[in-house]
């Protein structure tokens, strides 16, 4: 137990400090502004190249590994959905965001600091395809479903290009793309340029953890929505449990990888559900609530997964037969 505690202490205490901090030092929103920018366009790109452009380029094509990925969190957005227009009579655009508040975890700024603080820097491949494909999926899905609500109006070609265009020009898929070449390349920066990457790349956990925790205390809960009643077990419990069954019949795959990938589905909801509730003008108090009643019970959560890891009682691959070859 003293090592789960090891584990799992500096890294939510990150968290803590960043929202203890905020709520003492009274600073607006805005003021968060250039940290952002220094983890998303620098930091966490540079973390991302840094270890894929190490990487051998055989272990970047587990495609069977990304299908059941994309399959767990494809499915999870659809169960949600459906409760959200079944049970609360929900509209499209606002389904849309419950489901995606089920299925998008924070990948981006917990999940970096998370998997390769416990796991080493052999959790970077699968953290990196992960991200690269599931905001992939998140990207398409949300003015996708805005389109087919009638509540994005513009044409199925200014569409593709505003969901091309966010992909292509995330600096996290830019990042990949580049190590992905170095690798296959065997490209090795100059000793100066590689020490500024090493630089940047030590910043990225720590600064994406602080900002987690100062974003929250932005955001301060002022009701908890009915909804939550089924979008976190969904997000928290269902998401990973799916990923692992799912991983474990299409494996067989290194034990890191699916500890990896169960980690990232077991976190709590993406700032990003909050930023699109924004952009669209559908769900908003209801998406900051659940950002924060999702990473106040991750705490927990995350901390039973880690000891369910490291005591040996989450087996890599609990089952002999391989059901789904990819």
């Amino acid at each position: 137990m003293a090592e789960i505690v090891g584990l799992v202490l500096p890294l939510f205490g990150l968290i803590l400090l960043g929202y203890v901090t905020a709520r003492l030092i009274q600073q607006p929103a805005e003021a968060m502004g250039w940290l952002r920018i220094f983890i998303i366009y620098l930091a966490l790109p540079a973390l991302f190249f840094k270890l894929l452009s190490q990487t051998p380029v055989e272990e970047l094509a587990s495609w069977g590994f990304i299908f059941a990925n994309l399959a767990a969190t494809f499915c999870v957005f659809v169960l949600i959905f459906g409760l959200a227009l079944v049970l609360r009579r929900a509209t499209v655009p606002d389904a849309t965001l419950q489901g995606l508040a089920g299925a998008y975890g924070n990948i981006g700024y917990m999940g970096p600091g998370l998997a390769i603080l416990i796991f080493g820097e052999k959790a970077a491949v699968p953290l990196a395809l992960i991200f690269c494909f599931e905001n992939t999926l998140h990207f398409t899905i949300a003015p996708t479903m805005m389109a087919i609500s009638g509540k994005e109006k513009k044409s199925k070609g200014e569409l593709v290009l505003e969901i091309s265009r966010g992909i292509a020009f995330h600096p996290f898929i830019i990042a990949t793309v580049f190590g992905v070449g170095a690798a296959v390349i065997g490209f090795v920066p100059p000793a100066p340029i590689e020490r500024l990457i090493n630089y940047l790349a030590q910043a990225a956990a720590p600064s994406a953890l602080f900002a987690m925790g100062v974003t929250l205390a932005l955001s301060p809960l002022r009701r908890v929505p009915v909804e939550l009643s089924y979008i976190v077990p969904g997000k928290l419990i269902l998401h990973p449990l799916l990923m692992y069954a799912l991983l474990s019949m299409a494996g067989p795959f290194e034990p890191v990888w699916v500890y990896t990938a169960v980690l990232l589905a077991a976190l709590p909801t993406a700032t990003n559900v909050f930023v699109m509730a924004q952009h669209y003008g559908y769900w908003v108090d209801r998406a900051s609530a659940c950002i924060l009643v999702t990473t106040a019970i991750s705490v927990v959560s995350i901390s039973g997964l880690i000891y369910a890891v490291t005591a040996g009682l989450l087996p890599a691959d609990p089952f002999t037969a391989n059901l789904f070859p990819l």
